[in-house]
């Protein structure tokens, strides 16, 4: 359905993963979800396997992951569901992974992340935010193209987060190589940035692949928190106390929107989109912490970060 041009469905905010794919068959289809042995990942790994999906867990600590597997297998009685090690702030693992994969992909999940870490930089000298939630993901969703676009009508789903809502990526030095560090400007660009390529990919790939981004709510029992309590000048609208609009759930409500742009029929050939608690958001109102900024949707700098994040790529592995 659509309501002022929007994609609306009959889910919520307080709707689970488990009822989002309720009645959905995805047998015969297979997944990537990044970061699947923990937070979201994990209910989003297992929402997917209930449906029958392959899934396979992209996790930098295969041990753990094989835990989830096993975890999710006995929930589910799906034995498809598989682990495979894959650091997204490495480009080398990011290669790796790419290139062990073999045949079509249905589903790829871009989940894994992290939240206002201390300054800290890859091997290419990049700022390990953007390195990881976009340039990785970045990497493995561009590598594994041929594979999704063998699968005839695949989706990739993107977790970004309303944290986007406070910056813009700061293309003039996004590696904060000449103005101080910031944890929470280097988060901000980076979930910008994730929309961002949502935007360019779904125009890249019209017709062929569904690429959609998603906030999925403040989920605070999750690894992804770990960092903001030694984490410097955290905006106000960070603090729940202070926030207005953004829905707290617990992870299965979390991982809802990220199974329903996987998954759902209701989203079907959908793409380009940003969503929020199941639904199309709006456009961002000052003040109010929901919907999505008109920069992370704009054509030109989708463009621009896509070939920035071509160029840097490209310099890592001359430099490698």
């Amino acid at each position: 359905m659509t309501e002022h041009g929007r994609i609306t469905t009959p889910f919520g905010a307080q709707t689970t993963a488990a009822e989002v794919v309720a009645g959905v068959d995805l047998t015969g289809r297979r997944a990537i979800v990044t970061g699947g042995s923990s937070g979201i990942g994990v209910e989003t790994a297992r929402a997917l396997a209930a449906a029958g999906a392959e899934v396979t867990l992209a996790v930098r600590n295969p041990e753990a992951g094989a835990k989830t597997a096993a975890d999710i297998t006995a929930t589910t009685g799906n034995d498809q569901v598989l682990v495979a090690p894959l650091d997204l702030s490495d480009q080398a693992s990011v290669a790796a992974f790419v290139t062990a994969w073999e045949g079509p992909l249905h589903i790829l999940v871009d989940n894994a992340g992290v939240m206002a870490s201390p300054e800290t930089r890859t091997a290419e000298g990049w700022e390990l935010q953007f390195a990881t939630n976009h340039l990785g993901h970045f990497a493995l969703t561009t590598g594994l193209h041929q594979a999704l676009k063998a699968a005839g009508d695949a989706r990739v789903v993107v977790v970004s987060s309303v944290g986007h809502i406070n910056g813009e990526v700061l293309f003039a030095d996004i590696n904060f190589e000449h103005h101080p560090y910031d944890p929470w400007a280097a988060y901000s660009q980076s979930k910008t940035a994730n929309i961002l390529f949502v935007a360019e990919a779904a125009k890249r790939w019209a017709g062929d692949i569904s690429v959609n981004a998603l906030n999925p709510g403040r989920i605070a029992s999750t690894s992804l928190a770990r960092h903001i309590g030694s984490a410097t000048n955290a905006p106000t609208s960070f603090e729940p106390g202070q926030s207005t609009g953004v829905s707290v759930k617990n992870i299965e409500q979390g991982a809802a929107t990220s199974v329903l742009l996987a998954a759902s029929p209701l989203v079907e050939g959908v793409t380009g989109r940003y969503f929020e608690d199941c639904n199309e958001a709006g456009p961002h109102q000052p003040g109010i912490r929901r919907g999505v900024a008109g920069y992370a949707l704009d054509a030109q700098k989708a463009a621009r970060l896509w070939q920035v994040s071509l160029d840097m790529l490209a310099t890592a592995k001359t430099t490698g």
